[in-house]
């Protein structure tokens, strides 16, 4: 009895050592960095290796540039020269393609040694980083990335958001600087001046101002052609207006997104089943109902959309720079407006984000022999002069300078196919690259004349606590990405649903507690826990 009763414990001590190292099993150790490798790398300066080395990288490019070969592209050729770095892009993908291949890469096990602009989620950064595939940056940035770190100092929100549960960094963002608030903004309010002019009346300042102008356009036929056939409001969907009407109702006090500090508590508020949310529901309805909104706005397409504008049918919208997007005669006639002023006298611009944009933007993995170097490397894109050649090329052959301004070279400027021909030569056109943007390299609708005023007419009404994007455990993932993806897609269907009248409103009650037996309480608790987390991030 006892020899059996000893059998049985040894096999239970071996099952458990088993499931131990079951469980550790991908958790791999950081793998040390060479010696010879570290020894080879200037801290400061170019180049930036004494002597040359080949890094092998993984990126996502967009349709328009799809057909230029990295390999073979100014920016990368001057900045190789710069460097003595060698980058051989040995997979370039379009973005229909990037989720698949970025997969496919991660799970053959034939690595890159970095990861250049392939949108990697905080939920992949943390797997990878925790598995070892990715490496821990915190040192290296530390020791080797000045640029970046400064702006980590800068902006608190930025490496907050960069710090995973284990308090180590996996990546090097995309950043937006945090003085170019026309960026950071995105879509914003345009309204037709000439309409106003006929209309007698002023930019709506307050939500009743903005019913009364949208009720007046529908109503007096402000273009003159005798058809009522004018569009108060149209957008490409309903979240650019929702985005800058939400803040009339004190909605989104930290920026974007589901949650932000309760203001009647200490911890954090569930929008979608605030007061506040069910008025600015109850609002949108009211325009919506009385047509006062395209009708087919949950399901227009871009092209009817672009359509509607050049022919001048929009009173009010939601987009970039009519000038810049909607062009001629027509992209003249709009205006900006500004925050609303709700009918409680909440007045505030929320929707804008965190100047971390992107956090899996750059990933080294653990296949790089060079890690500090590359982190060096990407380092340069966080300054002045890394964002110029990033986004501005080389002097002299895509860009001069005028008076401290920066402009595309006439062949560039002047083109019919300006995207296409920047991207012969540059390699930001359609993707999110790592680094920063900054106002005076970006050219952009969102640093036009137009759109910078209007961000100064919205930067008074712009919270001060922007969060950046939480991160979050493994657990915490796999409630997120079960229970917490059901209740972030119920919100949104019954959102429209609500707006559109398809349900009443008075089934708010009814909605709130589907939401509630959808496990709210559980998914708040995995934000509070990211919030706490968070702040104490350092």
């Amino acid at each position: 009895m006892v020899r059996k009763k000893f059998l049985v414990l040894m096999l239970a001590g071996l099952f458990l050592l088993l499931v131990a190292c079951s469980n550790d099993e991908g958790k791999g150790k950081q793998p040390e960095i060479d010696q010879e490798a570290l020894d080879n790398v200037n801290k400061s300066d170019f180049p930036i290796v004494k002597d040359e080395i080949a890094l092998k990288m993984f990126t996502a490019k967009s349709q328009v540039n799809a057909n230029e070969d990295w390999n073979d592209l100014l920016v990368w050729n001057t900045y190789e020269d710069q460097t003595n770095i060698d980058v051989e892009w040995t997979e370039q993908v379009t973005m229909d393609g990037l989720e698949e291949k970025r997969n496919l890469a991660l799970a053959s096990g034939t690595l890159p040694d970095a990861f250049f602009a392939a949108n990697i989620s905080n939920l992949d950064l943390y797997k990878y980083g925790q598995q070892g595939t990715f490496l821990e940056l915190n040192e290296l940035i530390d020791e080797y990335a000045p640029n970046l770190k400064k702006f980590m100092e800068e902006n608190p929100s930025v490496k907050k958001g960069m710090t995973f549960p284990d308090g180590k960094i996996y990546s090097m963002p995309a950043l937006r600087d945090q003085d170019f608030l026309s960026v950071r903004i995105g879509a914003r309010p345009w309204i037709n001046e000439n309409w106003l002019d006929k209309l007698g009346m002023k930019v709506p300042e307050t939500t009743d101002d903005l019913y009364a102008y949208l009720k007046a356009v529908k109503e007096e036929d402000p273009n003159g052609n005798g058809k009522a056939d004018e569009i108060p409001y149209g957008g490409v969907n309903m979240d650019h207006l929702i985005g800058w009407v939400r803040g009339a109702y004190g909605l989104g006090a930290n920026g974007v997104g589901d949650f932000d500090k309760d203001p009647n508590g200490d911890g954090l508020r569930f929008i979608p089943t605030s007061d506040g949310y069910k008025e600015m529901l109850e609002y949108l309805n009211k325009l919506y109902s009385e047509e006062l909104i395209e009708q087919n706005i949950f399901s227009i397409e871009w092209g009817q959309f672009m359509a509607n504008a050049a022919e001048g049918k929009y009173g009010l919208t939601t987009f970039y720079n009519p000038k810049k997007t909607f062009g001629g005669v027509e992209g003249d006639n709009y205006t900006n407006a500004s925050a609303l002023k709700g009918p409680n006298g909440d007045q505030m611009y929320s929707n804008v984000v965190s100047p971390l944009f992107n956090n899996g933007a750059f990933v080294i993995t653990k296949e790089n022999p060079n890690p500090a170097a590359a982190v060096r490397w990407m380092d340069h894109f966080y300054s002045d002069e890394g964002a110029k050649l990033m986004y501005m090329g080389v002097e002299g052959e895509t860009f001069k300078e005028e008076n401290g301004e920066f402009k595309y070279v006439d062949e560039i400027e002047n083109s019919e196919e300006k995207n296409q021909l920047i991207s012969k030569y540059l390699p930001w056109v359609g993707v999110n690259p790592p680094g920063v943007v900054k106002q005076k390299f970006f050219i952009g609708s969102e640093a036009s004349e137009e759109s910078l005023k209007a961000a100064e007419d919205i930067k008074p009404y712009v919270p001060e606590d922007l969060w950046a994007e939480f991160t979050y455990t493994e657990d915490e993932n796999k409630l997120l990405s079960s229970k917490g993806a059901d209740i972030e897609k119920y919100v949104k269907e019954m959102r429209d649903k609500f707006i559109s009248g398809a349900t009443p409103l008075s089934e708010w009650d009814n909605y709130v507690k589907t939401i509630e037996d959808m496990g709210l309480e559980e998914y708040m608790t995995i934000q509070e826990d990211a919030y706490k987390r968070y702040e104490e991030a350092e």
